[in-house]
C-alpha cells in the first residue's frame, strides 16, 4: 500500500492526480473473460450551441481555446439567457463540461379511475390543471471521463420531471400538502387536499389525534426539494445500471437551476458555483463540496464503517504524516466530532494513510479524487488496489431557494452558474464586476447582454496565451480547466422571452 500511495501522492503533488484532470481516478480495465460493454453516449457539445462540424473542431483546439456561444440568429435560450465555454489547455482531450438548458412540461400522472381519452384527442381534467411547466439550466464538470456528463446533461432533467409528476395537484393547490397519498382505489372519497387521518384506519387512540397531525408541517417548497434531491439519485442509479452495457467513464459535479411557480432552486453537488447578483448585493447560492469541507461527514462514515477504509486508511486527521518513530509519542489529531484539535497517544493504527490529505484544490479523498458529491465514479477505486471509493461520494445536491416575487428585478440582475474553471481563478467579487461593467455598456432590453456577460467571464478567466502560458491581465496564471457559464437574468420569462 505504501508505494501505491506514494505514487498517487507524487501524482497530487505534480497537479495531475491519479487520473485524467487530476479529479478522478483511472478506470478499471474489463477483467478477463467478462463481456466488454457496448459504445457509450457518444462525446458532445451542448445541443444549443448547434455547432457546425468545423465549429466543433475550433471547439476542440486546445491551443486556441475558442470561446463558443449561441449565435446570433439562431434559436435564443429561455429568458435570453447568457452561455459561453472554452476548453481547457491540455489537461484532456475533450472539454469534459456539458450543459443543458431547457423548457420541460410536467404532465399529471394518469389515474386508473381517470377515465381514458377519447378518440379526438386527450380530455383537459377539470380546471385545466393538467399540468406545469419548469425552467432548467444545468452544467456538469466531468472527471476521468465525459460519459456520466454527457448522460447527465441529456437526462436528469427528464428524472426531475418524472419526480415532480406526482405533485402536479398538490402544488397548485394552496392547502397544505397530504401527509400521505391515498390508494387509487380510495382517491375519490376523500378531498384531494385532507390527508388521512390514521383513526379512519383505527391505529391511533382519539387522544393522540391533535399531537399526531401536528407534529411536522411540510410546505409545497419542500416537497420540491424533494423532487429534486431524488431525481439526482436516480440519475445515479441510472449511471450505475446503464456503465453494465456501455462506458460511463467516470463522473461529474452537477449544478442545476430550476425555475418553478416564481422560485428558483439551485441543486448543487461538487464544486461548480452559483451566486445571484442583484442591485450589485451578491448572494450566494451553492456551496463547493469538497474533501475539505466535508471532512466530518467523510471522517463519520470511515468511523461507522470502517470496513471501507480497506485497512488501509484512518479516518483520522493529523497535521501531516506521522513516521513509525513517533510510536507512543503525543501529536495533535481531530476526528469526526471535532472542529479544534487536541493530542493523543500515536499507535500503530494512526501510521495508516489518512482518508483525507492534502490541502485546498489538492485535497484528495483516499489520495485519489478532490471533489466529494457528483454523479458516477461508480468504478472508481484507489490507485492500484481494489478499494472502491464511491461509498464516501454524495450523489445528492444542496438545494437553495430563492424566492422571485418578494423583490423587484432590474434588467441588471442575474443568476450566474459557472463550473469550477471560473471561479479557481475568478471569486465572486470579480464576477459581479465584469457582469455590472457589461451590462451598463448595453440597452437594457438589448436580448444580446448576457450572451456577451457570458463570453467576458469565459475569457477573463481563460486568459491569453503567452510564452508562459494563459494569464490573465494582472499577469497570474489563467484557468487551464474546461470553463462553462450561463447568466440567467431574474426579470422573468415575461419580461425576457
Amino acid at each position: 500500500m505504501l508505494v501505491r500511495v506514494r505514487t498517487a501522492v507524487a501524482h497530487l503533488v505534480a497537479g495531475l492526480g491519479p487520473g485524467p484532470g487530476g479529479g478522478g481516478g483511472a478506470q478499471p480495465p474489463a477483467a478477463a473473460g467478462e463481456p466488454r460493454p457496448g459504445p457509450g453516449p457518444a462525446f458532445c457539445r451542448p445541443a444549443f450551441l448547434q455547432l457546425t462540424p468545423e465549429e466543433l473542431r475550433r471547439a476542440d483546439d486546445h491551443t486556441g481555446r475558442a470561446v463558443q456561444s449561441p449565435r446570433d440568429g439562431r434559436r435564443r435560450l429561455p429568458w435570453s439567457t447568457g452561455y459561453a465555454e472554452v476548453i481547457n489547455a491540455g489537461k484532456s482531450q475533450h472539454n469534459e463540461d456539458q450543459a443543458c438548458c431547457e423548457v420541460v412540461f410536467v404532465e399529471r400522472r394518469p389515474s386508473p379511475r381517470r377515465c381514458p381519452p377519447s378518440e379526438e384527442g386527450p380530455r383537459e381534467p377539470e380546471g385545466g390543471r393538467k399540468g406545469f411547466y419548469f425552467h432548467y439550466w444545468a452544467l456538469f464538470d466531468g472527471h476521468a471521463g465525459s460519459g456520466a456528463a454527457v448522460m447527465a446533461s441529456k437526462r436528469l432533467h427528464l428524472h426531475i420531471c418524472e419526480q415532480l409528476r406526482d405533485l402536479v395537484d398538490i402544488l397548485q393547490d394552496p392547502s397544505p400538502p397530504p401527509i400521505c397519498l391515498q390508494h387509487e382505489a380510495r382517491a375519490g372519497l376523500a378531498e384531494p387536499s385532507r390527508a388521512p387521518l390514521a383513526e379512519d384506519d383505527g391505529e391511533v387512540p382519539n387522544d393522540a389525534l391533535p399531537r399526531f397531525h401536528l407534529e411536522k408541517e411540510v410546505s409545497h417548497e419542500s416537497l420540491v426539494i424533494g423532487a429534486i434531491e431524488n431525481a439526482f439519485k436516480h440519475m445515479d442509479d441510472q449511471i450505475e445500471r446503464e456503465r453494465a452495457t456501455q462506458p460511463v467513464s467516470g463522473g461529474c459535479c452537477a449544478l442545476a437551476a430550476v425555475y418553478l411557480m416564481g422560485k428558483f432552486y439551485v441543486a448543487n453537488a461538487g464544486d461548480s458555483r452559483a451566486i445571484i447578483i442583484r442591485n450589485g448585493e451578491i448572494i450566494p447560492m451553492s456551496r463547493e463540496f469538497t474533501p475539505e469541507t466535508e471532512r466530518q461527514r467523510l471522517q463519520f462514515l470511515g468511523f461507522l464503517r470502517p470496513e471501507l477504509l480497506g485497512k488501509e486508511f484512518t479516518h483520522l486527521e493529523f497535521p501531516r504524516r506521522i513516521q513509525p518513530k513517533e510510536l507512543g509519542k503525543k501529536m495533535l489529531y481531530r476526528d469526526q466530532n471535532m472542529n479544534g484539535w487536541a493530542y493523543k497517544k500515536i499507535e500503530e493504527d494512526d501510521l495508516k494513510f489518512p482518508l483525507i490529505y492534502g490541502e485546498g484544490k489538492k485535497a484528495r479523498v483516499m489520495a485519489t479524487i478532490g471533489v466529494t458529491r457528483g454523479l458516477g465514479d461508480h468504478d472508481l477505486k484507489v490507485f492500484s488496489s481494489n478499494i472502491h471509493i464511491k461509498p464516501f461520494l454524495s450523489c445528492f445536491p444542496e438545494v437553495r431557494v430563492y424566492d422571485l416575487t418578494q423583490y423587484e428585478h432590474c434588467p441588471d440582475d442575474v443568476l450566474v452558474l459557472g463550473t469550477d474553471g471560473l471561479w479557481d481563478v475568478t471569486n465572486d467579487e470579480e464576477v459581479a464586476g465584469v457582469v455590472m461593467e457589461v451590462l451598463t455598456s448595453y440597452e437594457p432590453n438589448d436580448p444580446c447582454r448576457y450572451t456577451v456577460v457570458a463570453q467576458e467571464l469565459v475569457v477573463r478567466s481563460r486568459g491569453v496565451l503567452k510564452e508562459r502560458g494563459w494569464r490573465l491581465a494582472n499577469d497570474k496564471l489563467g484557468s487551464g480547466d474546461d470553463i462553462s457559464v450561463f447568466v440567467i437574468p431574474l426579470g422573468g420569462p415575461g419580461s425576457y422571452t
